[in-house]
């Protein structure tokens, strides 16, 4: 009974295993016709798809129109309003004679305005033309007054006693678009950060992928062998049982490797914003050269160059505003308004200044706070200490990137150590898979023996491939910290074109 199952397995197995040697073939030529993308590819289709710089980018470039908007209003505006035609008619008591009166008016003007406003002393300057055409008609004096007029005056008006509104808020404002270009920045070197990582997590699991097929073919060698000794006689036929369930473990393994390719590369796919349907393949370049960090130059580049000090800095000082907003509550303070001006009217356009009147008017106002109740007082102190935790974040950051540096630091030297392991360990797992093999062939080692090398050479392989991968990440992440890549000795600029960015 069993030799003839057996013998019928023996004729079933040429055809499943050529299956699964055009399956593997297929799945190779299917590699070779995907698109190869490189981690550089990878990071500049994300930062043009991604949804995160999307938004960011969006930020910076609402934060530099608000600004572009302020710088121009700043220069002088001009508006003109015109009324074609306007007609009122009215009964009201004249308590000049004591009367009820009926007036009737008819007329039309415009008004021409020019305004200036002047940011070194926070005032307004204005330039004001009304010209018009009255026809009124009064009941009281059974008579109509017809005539144009026009009006010339220039204003100014200046805060007094009080602070700057229109520098503080400019300076806001630009405070608001450097925040917004640094943020953008910090921004696309998280997301080279998280990109490398999925880039390198899908190359690993590509590696898995061949490392899987390479032990199936491995295996697939290792059954042919057993499979003509037991058909010689000389292996027991025990031997082709473990045989077919190595094969077929190794064939799972293979398939499931499959799948965790596909789900990652689709993972990856929608982080950088390309389409789901784009057939890709990763190509890292994961070479790995010694890198000697000083770790005091590391921790000198960081807090002169990252980006997160500045936007603390940034903290402070719009906390610095605040306090002065709040200073400004209750304050004593006060209002120039000085008023020069040319009047005409005449029922002649012609003669409207043919005998013009001056006027001029000159006020000031001033506002004196009484008592408010310890209210200024006490917001000023809440004020004082926002500003104290902006001060106490600053220096919390700094530590913390200290902290960090010096972290990354160790990693790197620690992982220097496992990759050379790393690398002799697979040398000596291919030997040792070798020499087994060969004591396989001769029947000196058992099929379940031999899977046990044939595993230990894979996980060899893919932790050689997992240290390597994990040096490149750290050298990523001491770059992103220091702003300063050590592989090329050179400082990192993370946007080269920020101000076009923002004007986009």
């Amino acid at each position: 009974m069993y030799p003839k199952t057996l013998h019928e397995r023996f004729h079933r197995k040429p055809v499943t295993r050529l299956l699964a040697l055009i399956i593997v073939s297929i799945n190779m030529v299917c590699l070779h016709a995907q698109q190869g993308l490189t981690l550089e590819g990878a990071l500049r289709i994300a930062e043009d798809n991604s949804p995160t710089m999307q938004r960011t980018r969006l930020n910076l470039i609402r934060n530099q129109e608000n600004l572009n908007a302020q710088n121009a209003s700043l220069k002088s505006s001009f508006s003109l309003t015109i009324n074609p035609i306007g007609y009122s008619q009215n009964r009201s008591f004249n308590d000049l004679i004591s009367k009820w009166n009926s007036t009737k008016t008819t007329e039309s003007f415009g008004l021409f305005t020019i305004s200036q406003p002047i940011v070194l002393t926070d005032a307004r300057v204005s330039l004001i033309n009304r010209f018009g055409y009255k026809d009124s008609y009064s009941e009281f004096t059974d008579l109509t007054t017809k005539g144009f007029s026009n009006n010339l005056s220039l204003n100014i008006d200046q805060p007094l006693f009080t602070y700057n509104r229109t520098k503080l808020q400019l300076r806001e404002l630009e405070l608001a678009l450097e925040n917004a270009q640094l943020n953008y920045a910090i921004q696309l070197l998280a997301l080279e950060k998280q990109v490398a990582q999925a880039f390198y997590y899908v190359y690993q699991q590509q590696q898995s992928l061949e490392i899987a097929r390479q032990a199936y073919l491995n295996m697939q060698k290792s059954y042919d062998i057993i499979k003509n000794k037991v058909e010689a006689g000389i292996s027991a036929r025990e031997e082709m049982f473990q045989a077919e369930l190595n094969l077929s473990t190794t064939r799972s393994d293979f398939e499931n490797k499959q799948v965790s390719l596909e789900n990652a590369m689709d993972e990856f796919k929608i982080l950088i914003g390309m389409s789901l349907y784009d057939e890709i393949i990763v190509l890292p370049n994961i070479d790995v050269d010694t890198v000697n960090v000083d770790i005091a130059f590391a921790i000198d580049r960081g807090l002169e160059n990252r980006m997160e000090l500045r936007q603390r800095a940034i903290e402070i000082e719009s906390s610095q505003f605040d306090l002065i907003r709040t200073k400004a509550l209750n304050e004593f303070k006060g209002s120039l308004g000085l008023s020069v001006g040319l009047f005409g009217d005449n029922e002649k356009l012609n003669d409207v200044y043919s005998n013009p009147t001056d006027n001029e008017s000159v006020s000031l106002s001033l506002t004196i706070p009484l008592w408010d109740w310890g209210e200024k007082k006490s917001r000023i102190k809440a004020t004082e200490a926002s500003i104290e935790t902006s001060r106490i974040n600053l220096e919390e950051e700094q530590n913390n990137i200290i902290l960090s540096i010096r972290q990354v630091y160790r990693n790197l030297s620690n992982l220097r150590n496992q990759i050379g392991i790393a690398r002799q360990s697979v040398t000596n797992a291919q030997m040792t898979y070798d020499l087994n093999l060969e004591r396989y062939k001769n029947g000196d080692l058992t099929g379940m023996d031999l899977n046990i090398y044939q595993n230990q050479l894979s996980e060899k392989q893919l932790a050689y491939t997992n240290a390597l991968i994990s040096y490149k990440l750290e050298l990523l992440n001491l770059k992103i910290q220091t702003l300063y890549d050590f592989e090329k000795n050179e400082p990192v600029t993370p946007v080269k074109n920020i101000n076009y960015l923002s004007k986009k």
